[in-house]
């Protein structure tokens, strides 16, 4: 059993202090260290860093008259009280080169919080009414405030594990329904399946027995497999398939592995079958990017970029045959590409990469990255666009793209990677959750961003939806793992919601490698998803009373 995340025994107020850090070009650049960074101290110990000393609010950047992206940061953060207990976070917003921004003289970036967990932007606010009261870097909390944001904004960690001490079972069935109650540090909770050893127990006379279960999670080394990004694990009629880009073979053509597990898919020697190649006439010829599935109106479907001869890829589907054989080339449609409306390409300069799917109460969706003038001064950064879909042509869109995200915070634009792409969404408790990534795709700042929406909502508004300013995992989130994102989940064997993601080993490191990891639920119900192997269950052992009446 793993012990609780040390808290210290605060007296009861301590001081919360606000700062950006020092610009590192080699490990934390500006569009990070150019961030409010939040710590709490109780008297004259160390302060405690939250969130691992990584930034938790960023400016967002300036779109410019010729729509590209100015980029900012924040420098000399203050943190203050308001009358009514709302605790208020400013600080100067600057360029990326560390000059004032002129486009807001005489303002400051302010931010309010009630829990310093959640914060909303009150955007530029007058700086001679910020500056009027009792502010400073530090500000003295309850400490019982303190407390449940530094748990929040620490690590989470599996702290133990509870059974009935008794279980009246009258068959083998009965007793495979009781699990075990895991324990999170946070004070979350979650079931598990124990696999109890009943050799001993007769259920066909009535008596009482000692069981001993266990109950093992589901983990995976990390790098997972080498020169892949982009992963998604599927499983369709009993059998489970692993599909990415493939940087080995400079990622040209599609390729499907097959097997009976999750693990069975990453074995030493395991079958690579090409299933769409490299075809200059059909088009086909590089930046055979991002591939999915998704069953979309009963059928499986295959959405990717990929470029002809002239570098440019595009959204395209490729629709698997009624009685096609998923690991035959033969057993695939022609891919389509995907169109507007009425009926024109999705971008005839720009670049489309990166669709998703989802299904929701109000309709059924696609969500992709756009990108104009790329590698130009005029670079618009990725961007993610949503429209909905007839799913009887799901290649046709039937709305106009309405706008996401574009990449502001500074964690999405470091040092100009200006980088929206790679969306992938689960459901869950009413709520609809898409991950994206931000920064460089094979560098150690790359990053997963959340944006949230309630399915009963119209996803193609924009108000309906919420951008979490901080990213929900980075570089600081897993030791020994650099930049994961475009990521993908999916359901495993016990049922239980996996992310596969991509990452280096090594902050240096440029190589694509693919991880595997259990999405952990806080208290909240909110997702989390950098809980390391080493912080989650591993192997656990219960016993309990069987009796058999």
């Amino acid at each position: 059993m793993k012990q609780e995340v040390s808290l210290r025994e605060f007296p009861r107020r301590v001081k919360i202090r606000v700062y950006t850090r020092p610009v590192d070009p080699d490990c934390y650049p500006a569009g990070l260290a150019n961030s409010i960074h939040l710590s709490v101290m109780a008297d004259n110990a160390q302060p405690i860093p939250f969130n691992k000393n990584y930034g938790i609010l960023f400016a967002e950047g300036r779109i410019a008259p010729d729509n590209t992206i100015v980029p900012l940061g924040i420098r000399s953060p203050r943190i203050f009280q308001l009358p009514d207990g709302v605790i208020g976070i400013c600080g100067e917003r600057i360029l990326e080169n560390g000059d004032p921004d002129p486009s807001v003289s005489g303002k400051l970036l302010l931010w309010t919080t009630r829990d310093l967990i959640h914060f909303e932007s009150a955007g530029p606010a007058d700086s001679e009414f910020v500056l009027s009261g009792n502010i400073s870097d530090t500000l003295s909390v309850d400490a019982a405030l303190a407390e449940e944001a530094l748990r929040y904004w620490t690590p989470i960690v599996y702290t133990g594990v509870s059974v009935p001490e008794t279980v009246h079972a009258q068959s083998l069935q009965d007793l495979e329904r009781i699990q075990a109650q895991l324990a999170y540090s946070d004070g979350s909770v979650r079931e598990k399946k124990v696999h109890w050893a009943t050799e001993s127990i007769h259920f066909d006379r009535p008596g009482t027995y000692h069981v001993n279960g266990t109950m093992r999670q589901q983990h995976f080394r990390f790098p997972l497999a080498k020169g892949y990004g982009d992963p998604v694990i599927f499983p369709w009629e009993g059998k489970w398939y692993y599909i990415s880009t493939n940087d080995n073979l400079d990622d040209i053509g599609l390729y499907l592995r097959e097997a009976d597990t999750v693990h069975d898919l990453f074995a030493d020697g395991v079958q690579e079958h090409l299933i769409l190649p490299f075809s200059p006439e059909r088009g086909f010829e590089q930046t055979f990017w991002a591939p999915e599935f998704h069953v979309i109106g009963g059928e499986l479907y295959i959405l990717f970029a990929v470029s002809g001869h002239a570098w440019g890829p595009q959204c395209h589907m490729m629709k698997r045959k009624k009685t096609g054989k998923m690991t035959d080339e033969n057993g695939w449609e022609n891919p389509t590409r995907v169109v507007r409306k009425d009926g024109t390409p999705l971008a005839k300069g720009p670049i489309t990469l990166d669709m998703t799917f989802i299904r929701a109460k109000s309709g059924s969706y696609v969500i992709w990255s756009y990108r104009e003038h790329i590698g130009t001064p005029l670079d618009s950064g990725s961007m993610l666009y949503i429209a909905s879909i007839d799913e009887r042509e799901p290649w046709r869109l039937t709305t106009d793209p309405v706008l996401l995200s574009r990449p502001l915070f500074g964690w999405e634009n470091v040092e100009g990677t200006i980088n929206n792409e790679g969306p992938y969404a689960f459901e869950k408790d009413g709520m609809i959750y898409v991950t994206y990534s931000g920064g460089s795709a094979n560098r150690y700042t790359y990053a997963l961003g959340l944006l949230t929406a309630s399915t009963e909502s119209n996803l193609l508004d924009p108000g309906s939806w919420t951008k979490s300013v901080t990213p929900v995992l980075t570089f600081y989130s897993v030791a020994g793992e650099y930049g994961p994102g475009h990521n993908s989940f999916f359901t495993n064997e016990e049922g239980e919601l996996m992310i596969a993601y991509h990452g280096e080993t090594d902050i240096r490191e440029t190589l694509r490698c693919d991880g595997i990891r259990r999405v952990h639920f806080r208290k909240d119900g909110t997702p989390y998803f950098g809980m390391a192997a080493c912080e989650d269950l591993i192997e656990e052992t219960v016993t309990t009373c069987v009796i058999v009446e």
